[in-house]
C-alpha cells in the first residue's frame, strides 16, 4: 500500500498552473507593484498555488525576474524585427523608422505585462539580475544600432549623428511613456505617430532667411 501511495504521488502533476502560468502572474504583479513589493508567496497566492510549488520551475524570485525581463525584451525585439523585415526592399528611411518606432511603442503599451514589467522594474532589481538579462538587452540594442547605421550609410541620417546616443535617446523616450500614457486619452498608434513626427521632423518651424 505504501508503494502504491508513493507511485501515485510521483505520477501526479506537480501543479496545474505550470511555468508559463507562474510567469504570467508574476509579470502582472511586478508591473503593478514593482520589484520590492512582490514575494514568492504573493506570486503563489495570486496564481492559486502553494508557495513551494514555484520551486518546481524556479529556484528563486530573481530567477523569475530574469525570465520576465528576457521575455519582455524578446517580445518587443521580435515584433520590431518582423515589422522592419516585412517592408519592401527600397522602402524609404522615414517609413522604416516609423515602423520600428510604432512597433516598439505598441509592444510596450498594448502587448503584454512582460514588456511593461521589464521597463518598470529594471532599475529596481539587483545587479546580478541585470547582468543575467544583459545579453538579451544587448541583442535588441544591436538590432537598433544596425538599423540606424544602415540608414546612415544610405545617407538618410546625418553623418555626424552618434548612433548609440540616438538609440539611447529614442528608446528611453519611448519607454518613458509607460509612466504617463492613458489609453482613455488616445491610442498607442496615435502616440507613435506623434513621436515619429517629432524625432524625424523636429519641433521648430524653419525660418526663411
Amino acid at each position: 500500500m505504501a508503494d502504491g501511495t508513493v507511485s501515485k504521488v510521483k505520477d501526479a502533476p506537480r501543479n496545474p498552473v505550470g511555468r508559463e502560468g507562474v510567469l504570467d502572474v508574476a509579470a502582472r504583479l511586478f508591473r503593478e507593484q514593482g520589484y520590492g513589493s512582490v514575494s514568492l508567496r504573493k506570486i503563489a497566492d495570486a496564481a492559486g498555488i502553494k508557495a513551494g510549488s514555484i520551486y518546481y520551475h524556479f529556484g528563486s524570485k530573481d530567477e523569475i525576474v530574469v525570465a520576465i525581463l528576457d521575455v519582455g525584451i524578446q517580445v518587443v525585439h521580435e515584433k520590431m524585427r518582423q515589422a522592419v523585415s516585412a517592408l519592401p526592399e527600397g522602402t524609404d528611411a522615414e517609413t522604416i523608422l516609423r515602423a520600428a518606432i510604432g512597433t516598439h511603442l505598441r509592444a510596450l503599451l498594448d502587448v503584454s505585462d512582460y514588456t511593461s514589467a521589464n521597463v518598470r522594474i529594471f532599475g529596481q532589481v539587483p545587479q546580478s539580475v541585470r547582468d543575467a538579462n544583459l545579453p538579451t538587452r544587448r541583442a535588441y540594442e544591436a538590432e537598433w544600432d544596425a538599423l540606424l547605421s544602415r540608414l546612415q550609410e544610405r545617407g538618410a541620417l546625418k553623418p555626424d549623428v552618434d548612433i548609440r546616443r540616438l538609440r539611447l535617446m529614442l528608446i528611453g523616450a519611448l519607454n518613458a511613456t509607460l509612466d504617463w500614457f492613458d489609453p482613455d486619452r488616445g491610442s498607442a498608434e496615435a502616440l507613435s505617430r506623434t513621436y515619429a513626427d517629432v524625432f524625424l521632423n523636429g519641433i521648430l518651424e524653419r525660418q526663411d532667411s
